[in-house]
This record gives C-alpha cells, sequence and structure tokens, in this order.
C-alpha cells in the first residue's frame, strides 16, 4: 500500500511519515504542495490521498480517482473541504482522525483569558513602550459565565479544564454527554447566548450550524460578550462579527479559524495584499486576537494526525480494525 501526501511540512510531518512507514509497512510520497491540475498525477499508483483542509472539490475527487486512488485520507476533524456527496457517488473511502483535545483545548482557555484581560493589546502597546493603563482594564476570568457550543471530545475537556477557575459553566449540544453534565448546566441555545460573558465554539461545520453565530445570535448575546472560535470559520458569520464589534456589543473576539481562510493560512503571505478584506478588517480591531488555524499543533497532535492516516490507510486496505494504536 502506499499514500500520497500533499501539503506536507517537512520541518515536523515528514519525521512522522518515515516512522509510521516503519511502523505500518505503507509506503508514502509526497509534495509540499496543496493539491492541484499540476501535481494530481503524484498520486498515480497510490491508494490513498493525505491532505490538510483544502479544495476537495468533485472535479479534484475525480481526477484523484482517476489515477486509481481509492481513499481519500485528511489530517484534520473536520471534513467539510470535502464533497462528501460525490465522494460516495465516485466510489471513494473517505476518513479523518483523531488526536488528543487537550491541545485544542488548552489553546481555547487561552485565547479567553487573553481576550478578557485584553493580554493582546498590552503586548503590543508595551512593544511601543506605552506603559500607561488607559483601554487595558480586564475583567476577573473567574467570575465570568462561559458557554460552551458543543460539548465533543474537545468541548467537552474544555468544560473540565474550566472547571478549575470557579467560573460558571453552561453548556449547549444536540447530543448531550453525561461527562460534560458533571461540571456544567445543559442549556437551550437562547439561555446559553443571552447568558455567558464568553461563547467558545466547540462544534463540527455542517449546514444546521452554518452561521449559528450570526447578526440574531449576536443581538441575543450578553453586552460585552466575547467570541472564542477554535473549531470552524463557517460557524461565525463574519461580516456580523464585524458590525458587533463596531457596535460596542461585542466585548471582543479570538479566532483561531476564520471563513474563506484557505489558501490563506499556512502560507507565508509577507509583503502581499491582504485578499480576504473581511479578516483585514478583523486584523484592525484592538480587541480582537487573530492566529493561525494552530491550536491543534502540538507535538503529540501532529504525530497522532500523521498517523491516523496511516492507520486508516491500513484498515481500509486490509480491512482489520486495529486497536490502541499509538496516538489514536
Amino acid at each position: 500500500m502506499k499514500i500520497c501526501f500533499y501539503a506536507l511540512r517537512e520541518y515536523d510531518e515528514l519525521e512522522f511519515c518515515e516512522a509510521m512507514r516503519e511502523k505500518y509497512g505503507i509506503d508514502f510520497v509526497y509534495s509540499t504542495e496543496y493539491p492541484d491540475g499540476r501535481n494530481i498525477s503524484l498520486a498515480s499508483g497510490c491508494d490513498g490521498v493525505s491532505c490538510t483542509p483544502c479544495d476537495m472539490s468533485r472535479k479534484a475527487l475525480e481526477a484523484f480517482r482517476n489515477v486509481g486512488v481509492k481513499y481519500i485520507l485528511t489530517r484534520s476533524i473536520g471534513y467539510d473541504h470535502i464533497d462528501m456527496n460525490a465522494a460516495r457517488e465516485l466510489g471513494l473511502k473517505v476518513d479523518t482522525v483523531s488526536y488528543t483535545p487537550t491541545g485544542v483545548a488548552d489553546y481555547a482557555i487561552m485565547l479567553m483569558l487573553a481576550s478578557v484581560r485584553r493580554f493582546a493589546h498590552i503586548l503590543k502597546r508595551a512593544e511601543l513602550q506605552d506603559y500607561s493603563l488607559r483601554n487595558k482594564l480586564g475583567r476577573d476570568f473567574s467570575a465570568c459565565t462561559i458557554g460552551v457550543m458543543g460539548t465533543g471530545r474537545i468541548g467537552t475537556t474544555v468544560l473540565q479544564h474550566l472547571s478549575g477557575f470557579g467560573c460558571k459553566l453552561l453548556a449547549y449540544d444536540v447530543h448531550e454527554n453525561e461527562t460534560a453534565r458533571k461540571f456544567a448546566q445543559y442549556v437551550d441555545l437562547d439561555t446559553i447566548l443571552k447568558s455567558s460573558d464568553i461563547i467558545t465554539l466547540h462544534m463540527n461545520a455542517n449546514a444546521e450550524n452554518y452561521h449559528i453565530i450570526g447578526t440574531e445570535a449576536i443581538s441575543t448575546m450578553k453586552q460585552g460578550a466575547y467570541i472564542i472560535n477554535t473549531a470552524r470559520g463557517k460557524l461565525v458569520d463574519s461580516e456580523a462579527l464585524i458590525a458587533g464589534i463596531e457596535s460596542g456589543k461585542l466585548g471582543g473576539a479570538a479566532l483561531d479559524v476564520v471563513e474563506f481562510e484557505n489558501g490563506l493560512y499556512y502560507y507565508n503571505r509577507m509583503g502581499e495584499v491582504m485578499v480576504n478584506p473581511k479578516l483585514a478588517i478583523l486584523r484592525s480591531f484592538p480587541n480582537v486576537i487573530l492566529s493561525p488555524h494552530t491550536a491543534f499543533y502540538t507535538v503529540e497532535d501532529v504525530g497522532a494526525m500523521v498517523e491516523g492516516n496511516f492507520r486508516s490507510c491500513y484498515e481500509f486496505g486490509t480491512g482489520k480494525k486495529l486497536h490502541g494504536v499509538e496516538g489514536q
């Protein structure tokens, strides 16, 4: 068996790929570029293609199938970049990865703390030797009510870790779980929006929750509330977010993901004109923190993501389920 890796980072992922080749007996080839019409042929003779979030539309999937690919493996938890209907029709098997939830969970908490204490703004001003206090007043994090929307593995870990801060914790999910219930009170969507000083998102992106944080939701939120998003950019309507910050309705936001980030995040765009005007506007706000989709980026999680694709290829190819594999 053989996997073709696209957008492979030689400075961190390659070492894990070489180790997994030995562990699973699966060979690999790779490109540091995203898949496009110029490099699809690299996947000829490969059973699977491994990608990060990129264009996996019907056209791309057809091109891969035509060179013999049978499996589409994404090095991410989310799969909204893959045309799943087309994959089914083309007979392509698709799999995602799982990794320890602590990396993203702790990053989300870091963003919460930085937001309510205006930490990024304080640092920027300190770099200019502005040590005055005006416009640096923060809030006591422990006195905040935090609403966690989405209580899967990551959201539940966020609640568990937040339980030590003394915050009041609320949770919202169409599928409730008992572990999350130990730390938070489940409420409906309207209640969590109205009651939370901080809303943190940990939901998958799908048609049902597209722009779940939009104009109506923001108008329902508490005055001065904060929005934290380490999940998927499609959950937040950028225009509504900008309007909420400009009006003063929102106290700020911390976003590790944004709409239309493909083709921007993970590239070095230094010196180039910003191709995402909404992102450019958000960057201009002193009460908005933007990080380029790096909440997942720990040694443990990168290793698990690479291994997850080797594991999926092995299981698809052999029909054998593996248990207790390191990193999973």
